[in-house]
C-alpha cells in the first residue's frame, strides 16, 4: 500500500468550492518593453527622433511640421544640457576672479545706470538724431574711445589678477609639497635617532635632546596642521608618554605585552613639549588620542580641535581657547573629580585620589565644547575661575568654585577619595 498523501484537488473554474490559488506577490508586475517605453527612457533617441522630424519638415517644406519639431529639439536640447551648464556656470562663479570681474561689470553698469536714468545723456544723444555725423564722430572719437580704451586697460588688469591667483594657488600647493617632505624627513630622522638596528627604543639623554631640538627647529617651519601632525605621531609612536626605565641603564621596560610599561610618576618620555606650544593656534586640528604629557599650553588656540581621548591631565590650559572642541572622553585628572586638583609643580601627583594630577584651567574658555562627560564638567567647574564657569555649557549651578578657596592636602584629598567611593559627581 502507497502511504504517499494525494495530491490536492485542482480548484474548479465557476464555483467557489476547493483549495483557493495562491495570493498574487507584493513586487510590481513585469511589463514588457515597447517602442514608446524605450523612447520615454531614452533622451538619446528622443533628441534624434526630433531632428529627423525637423530635418523631414524643412527637406518637404511643411512649415507646420518643422516648426513645432524644431520648438520640441530646442526643448529636448536645453533640458538636457541646462542642468550641466548651470553647474559649471555656478562654479565658475563663485571663485574669487569671476566675482570680482562681475563686481567689476556691476560698478560699470550701476555708473552708466544713474545718468542714464535721470536723462543726463539725452542733450548727446539728440546728435544721432539730427544725423550730424561730424559732431557724432567727435563725440565717438572723445568718449566712446576713452571708454573703450577703460574697458581693454579693465581686461588687462583682470587676466594680470587672474595669472596672479594662479601664482598663488602653485606657490600653496608647493608650500604643501614642502611641508609634507619635511614632516617626513624629521620623522625619518626621529626614527634612526632613537631606534637601534633590532627596532628596540634606544634614547640616551644626549639623543633626547636632540630629539627635542629637531622639535623645535621643525615646529617653527609648519604650519597647523602640519603642528598637529606631528603632534600626532609623536603621541602614537608613545614618544610623549612617561616610559619606566631601567634605575641602571636607563633604558625604557617592557611590559610583557609587547609594550612598553608606563609610569606617570618616575617615568621619563622620549621628548617632551615644555613650552613649545605655549600661544600657539592649533585650532580647528585633529588632535585625538594625543598625549600632551603635562605641556605648557598657556593662551594656545585650541578653538574647534578634536580632542577625543586626547589627555590633557598636567597640562596647564591657563588662558587656552577651547571653543567648540570636541572632548570625548578626554581627560582632564586622574582619580576623582571630587578630591582631583590641579598640577603643582612643587609636589608630586598622587593618581589614586587625583591630587596634584589635574590640568590649570584657570581663565580657559569653553564656550560651546562637546561631549563633555560630567565627571570632567565638575571638576573644570570647581577649578576654572568664574569667567571659565560661565562659558561652561549646562552651567555650573550647585558646584562649588575651589579656585579661591585653599587647596586641600594630600590626606584630605585621599580621605575625601575614600568616602566618596563609587558616588558619582552631580551632573551640571
Amino acid at each position: 500500500m502507497n502511504d504517499a498523501p494525494a495530491p490536492p484537488p485542482l480548484p474548479s473554474r465557476g464555483g467557489t468550492d476547493g483549495p483557493q490559488a495562491p495570493a498574487a506577490s507584493n513586487g510590481a508586475p513585469f511589463r514588457p518593453s515597447n517602442p514608446l517605453i524605450r523612447l520615454r527612457r531614452s533622451v538619446a533617441l528622443r533628441l534624434l527622433l526630433a531632428a529627423l522630424v525637423t530635418l523631414l519638415g524643412l527637406l518637404l517644406h511643411w512649415p507646420l511640421l518643422a516648426v513645432p519639431a524644431a520648438l520640441l529639439l530646442l526643448s529636448l536640447c536645453l533640458a538636457e544640457l541646462l542642468p550641466d551648464l548651470w553647474r559649471l556656470l555656478a562654479d565658475r562663479i563663485d571663485e574669487a576672479p569671476a566675482a570680482r570681474l562681475l563686481a567689476i561689470f556691476g560698478l560699470v553698469v550701476s555708473v552708466l545706470a544713474v545718468p542714464l536714468a535721470l536723462g543726463w545723456f539725452d542733450r548727446y544723444l539728440a546728435y544721432y538724431r539730427t544725423n550730424n555725423w561730424e559732431a557724432i564722430g567727435a563725440i565717438g572719437e572723445g568718449v566712446i574711445g576713452a571708454f573703450g580704451q577703460i574697458l581693454v586697460a579693465l581686461v588687462a588688469v583682470a587676466i594680470a589678477w587672474r595669472q596672479v591667483l594662479i601664482e598663488q594657488r602653485l606657490t600653496t600647493q608647493q608650500n604643501r609639497i614642502t611641508q609634507a617632505q619635511t614632516i617626513d624627513s624629521f620623522i625619518q630622522g626621529i626614527s634612526e635617532l632613537i631606534v637601534d638596528e633590532e627596532g628596540m627604543l634606544e634614547d640616551w639623554p644626549l639623543e633626547r635632546m636632540l630629539a627635542e631640538g629637531r622639535l623645535a627647529a621643525v615646529f617653527g617651519s609648519i604650519d597647523t596642521e602640519g603642528r598637529a601632525r606631528v603632534l600626532r605621531f609623536l603621541s602614537h609612536a608613545r614618544l610623549l608618554t612617561p616610559l619606566r626605565r631601567d634605575n641602571r641603564l636607563g633604558r625604557a621596560i617592557l611590559d610583557g605585552e609587547g609594550n612598553y610599561e608606563e609610569d606617570r610618576i618616575h617615568g621619563v618620555p622620549v621628548m617632551q613639549l615644555h613650552a613649545l606650544l605655549r600661544g600657539v593656534d592649533l585650532s580647528g586640528t585633529d588632535l585625538r588620542g594625543v598625549d600632551f604629557n603635562g605641556a605648557d599650553l598657556r593662551n594656545s588656540d585650541l578653538a574647534g580641535c578634536d580632542l577625543s581621548g586626547a589627555n590633557l591631565a598636567g597640562t596647564n590650559l591657563a588662558g587656552a581657547n577651547l571653543e567648540q572642541a570636541r572632548l570625548e572622553g578626554t581627560r582632564f585628572f586622574y582619580g576623582r573629580a571630587q578630591s582631583a586638583s590641579p598640577c603643582r609643580p612643587d609636589q608630586p601627583p598622587d593618581l589614586q585620589s587625583g591630587w596634584c594630577s589635574g590640568a590649570v584651567v584657570e581663565n580657559t574658555n569653553f564656550s560651546g565644547v562637546q561631549r563633555l562627560d560630567p565627571e570632567s564638567h565638575h571638576y573644570l567647574a570647581c577649578w576654572s575661575g568664574s569667567r571659565s564657569r560661565a562659558s561652561l555649557p549646562g552651567g555650573s549651578k550647585g558646584i562649588a568654585s575651589l579656585l579661591e578657596a585653599p587647596r586641600p592636602s594630600r590626606r584630605a584629598a585621599a580621605g575625601s577619595a575614600a568616602e566618596t567611593g563609587a558616588a558619582h559627581p552631580p551632573t551640571p
